[in-house]
């Protein structure tokens, strides 16, 4: 398997201020190319058969005003598709009212190599949330799906039950190397020191926690 911080180094991270129709909001974006056609990229990213290979099993309706839900993790509606390019989705971790609050967009792009992929995640976050954990409370989690997609157009993937693959060693480097590309790109986006040096802290205790102690 080819080494996972090449993937990580593969991506451009970038972080900033922008809005969702709810209102002001928290903006990461995630690019980096695919050694694999538009179309065979846009079909792992929207058939429900490989997405539970790479990432979640999926239900619902992937189609523009279809409500979907992947497996313990955020559903949403599409607001819109149009193939083999772009769509955007609501990223809900709980049931909306009103506005949406959190939107997803994903563009992709025939390029030289490969297929260039944007993702472009906007959402309204607590102030409180972002204050302790930063931009790496939803990006490391977006780092482990494009990774997940790298290995699964490579015809690989990470064998073991999701418990099993999150205590891979190689898999707590990954994330926290993924927590330290956060923070700079946090810091590129005008974080100071000691707002990146917190807000890595707590991303990396989130997803590589700390063994119990020994009794």
């Amino acid at each position: 398997m080819k080494d996972l911080m090449e993937e990580l180094a593969a991506v451009e991270r970038r972080v900033a201020d922008g809005q969702v129709p709810a209102g002001p909001a928290k903006v990461v974006s995630m690019t980096r190319t695919y050694a694999a056609d538009q179309e065979d990229v846009w079909d792992a990213l929207t058939d429900v058969r490989r997405l539970s290979r790479w990432f979640l099993p999926v239900s619902g309706e992937l189609e523009p005003g279809g409500r979907y839900q992947f497996e313990g993790n955020a559903g949403g509606v599409v607001r819109e598709c149009d193939p083999p390019r772009r769509f955007v989705v609501t990223w809900e971790m709980a049931p909306q009212g009103g506005a949406d609050a959190s939107l997803v967009e994903v563009t992709l792009a025939e390029v030289a190599d490969g297929t260039r992929l944007e993702l472009v995640h906007r959402a309204q976050v607590p102030p409180e949330m972002w204050d302790q954990f930063g931009p790496g409370a939803v990006g490391v989690g977006w780092d482990g799906a494009l990774l997940g997609l790298a290995l699964h157009l490579r015809g690989e993937q990470m064998e073991g039950t999701p418990d099993e693959i999150a205590a891979d060693p190689a898999v707590g480097e990954f994330n926290r190397a993924a927590a330290q590309a956060w923070g700079e790109a946090h810091r590129t986006a005008g974080a100071g020191d000691d707002e990146v040096a917190r807000t890595v802290a707590a991303t990396t205790g989130f997803y590589v926690p700390a063994p119990p102690a020994a009794d």
